[in-house]
């Protein structure tokens, strides 16, 4: 009964909920994109000078431990309503997982491979470049991954910073959509999700050398939960 309810509402609302979920996706590509610049070069660095494994570890564990809803509301008050708050939320979100998996990506290389290219006369940045980089990026991918997911979970809640648009403010609206609008929109965020995990899994594997394929799941040790 609710499922042909659904299809109801979505083909009713089609215009809007493409509209939204065009506005949701902007908001984690901001999001993600930012992230991924601040937080992908720093743990890169990090691991490859072998040194900062205190602040990537820390950063990961204060940046779980801040609830998404605290951030945005200590931001309302710096950035007041709209989307720079939620964003800069989400990028807070997103660093430490990026940070750290790219951190013990790159850091967790055999020292002996690194060793040896610095013995073919390679520089540090041709060694980081040529043999850290390839072997750290499917870990590097499975952060990226985690991240992903975080934050295309968390675009709802821009509704409740006076965001104007996005998935969010159909689920926050129930007495305009009722409902099967929130139920609607829930699934489409389900649906999202899904597609960005899929997309960043091809990558993934993509990424893994052929050797490391089903060698102790890659995917499953990729998680920064796992790695602190």
């Amino acid at each position: 009964m609710i499922t042909a309810t659904v299809f109801q509402f979505f083909g009713d609302n089609t215009s809007l909920l493409l509209d939204q979920c065009v506005w949701t996706l902007k908001m984690f590509g901001a999001a993600f994109g930012i992230a991924v610049l601040i937080a992908v070069p720093l743990g890169v660095w990090l691991g490859h000078i072998h040194r900062g494994a205190f602040l990537a570890i820390n950063i990961s564990n204060v940046g779980r431990a801040l609830p998404s809803l605290a951030v945005i509301a200590i931001g309302l008050t710096i950035f007041g309503l709209g989307f720079l708050n939620v964003m800069i939320a989400l990028v807070i979100l997103a660093v430490p997982v990026i940070l750290t998996n790219a951190y013990v990506a790159v850091d967790g290389v055999d020292s002996d491979l690194t060793e040896a290219a610095r013995g073919m006369g390679m520089t540090g940045l041709q060694t980081l470049w040529r043999v850290e980089l390839p072997i750290a990026l499917p870990l590097l991918f499975a952060g990226m991954r985690t991240a992903a997911l975080y934050v295309v979970a968390t675009t709802p809640l821009a509704a409740l910073a006076g965001a104007d648009g996005g998935l969010g403010d159909v689920i926050a609206n129930q007495a305009s959509y009722r409902f099967v609008g929130v139920v609607t929109a829930s699934l489409l965020i389900s649906l999202l999700a899904f597609a960005i995990d899929g997309l960043f899994a091809l990558l993934q594997r993509s990424a893994t050398p052929r050797s490391l394929r089903g060698r102790r799941g890659i995917e499953a040790k990729g998680s920064v939960l796992e790695a602190t």
